[in-house]
């Protein structure tokens, strides 16, 4: 288990666990996701981390397919810019290694934004905190236990 799963499971959260062989020559890891679950991109969502200019960490979950559109991220959030986070501070902040970081069960609560292109699906495909380990649950489900916000932040 992991603390993603950890606290699904505590919050009676409906979801289902989907596990695969992470092959580490993998060079996306959410495509990777895509094709050995033979899944729809567009259902499959990457958590990424960014830094404000304040240095405040933010959470954008963004379609695997697509990128992170900053300037979306940093006007959802309020503030003036935001950079990709260091991939060192973003696992030290959520315990997770980078590949496996859920947006879910998190060491230290951040401010998190999913992409709007996420609503109108039934459910969605997240990591669930480790390489290979998927978690499926409702985009509402997902906002409601890392308090999220819905907003324009990913690009095709």
């Amino acid at each position: 288990m992991t603390p993603a799963l950890d606290l699904l499971k505590k919050v009676r959260a409906e979801h289902r666990i989907h596990s695969y062989e992470h092959d580490p020559k993998a060079t996306s890891y959410g495509l990777e996701a895509v094709e050995k679950l033979a899944l729809a991109p567009a259902q499959v969502f990457k958590t990424l981390l960014a830094a404000s200019e304040k240095g405040e960490l933010l959470v954008a979950v963004v379609p695997v397919a697509g990128t992170l559109d900053l300037k979306g991220l940093a006007h959802a959030a309020g503030v003036k810019k935001v950079e990709m986070a260091d991939p060192a501070a973003a696992q030290r902040s959520t315990g997770y290694l980078l590949g496996g970081i859920s947006p879910l069960g998190q060491k230290k609560r951040l401010r998190t934004f999913i992409d709007n292109s996420a609503q109108p699906q039934a459910s969605i495909f997240v990591s669930a905190g480790r390489r290979g380990l998927e978690v499926e649950l409702a985009p509402a489900v997902l906002a409601e236990h890392t308090q999220a916000t819905f907003a324009d932040i990913g690009r095709p």
